[in-house]
């Protein structure tokens, strides 16, 4: 898979379970310097718990976690001078909390754009692709399905290296 080893901002979209985080996570490995996670998933619940502590021990000690379930732009603008990569894990589920906060959802995708063009430090995103299914029977699905649908172009249209995972295997579309 060719790699843009120049890329400040990456994007990694793909379904569940399609290897976009584990990709992402051996793309920011290939970086030197100190390793970035930005989780913003929240333990409600067992499963979560587990699928958290999966991640955790999947990446080791070089990797310092961050938890932003909702203040990630801010969490970026905070970053250390120094830090060698940075990793999203999951706009999905940020867009998720936002929606449960009641936030301008186009404000904080704006928001989450401009810090992503001011960090030195390259930056790798990782998003559900969740227009491939059908049409939500409910007015909230199919809101989060429109919302996400155009955080993932605002995100793409900042990046400089979009990839698309589907059952393991990437897609370079940008």
């Amino acid at each position: 898979m060719p790699v843009r080893p120049d890329a400040r901002i990456t994007l990694l979209l793909g379904g569940a379970r399609s290897g976009k985080s584990r990709l992402a996570e051996e793309l920011a490995a290939r970086r030197t310097g100190r390793l970035v996670y930005i989780a913003t998933a929240e333990a409600w619940d067992d499963e979560m718990r587990d699928r958290i502590a999966e991640h955790r021990a999947r990446r080791g000690d070089r990797w310092h976690s961050i938890e932003a379930p909702v203040a990630l732009a801010e969490t970026l603008n905070a970053l250390p001078a120094g830090t060698g990569a940075v990793l999203v894990d999951c706009l999905t589920l940020w867009l998720s909390n936002l929606m449960h906060a009641g936030r301008d959802i186009e404000a904080e995708a704006a928001g989450l754009a401009a810090a992503l063009q001011a960090q030195i430090a390259p930056v790798l995103l990782v998003s559900n692709e969740v227009g491939l299914g059908i049409v939500p029977d409910n007015a909230l699905g199919r809101a989060f399905r429109d919302h996400q649908g155009r955080l993932n172009q605002a995100m793409a249209a900042v990046a400089d290296h979009v990839i698309f995972m589907a059952a393991g295997l990437p897609l370079v579309m940008k």
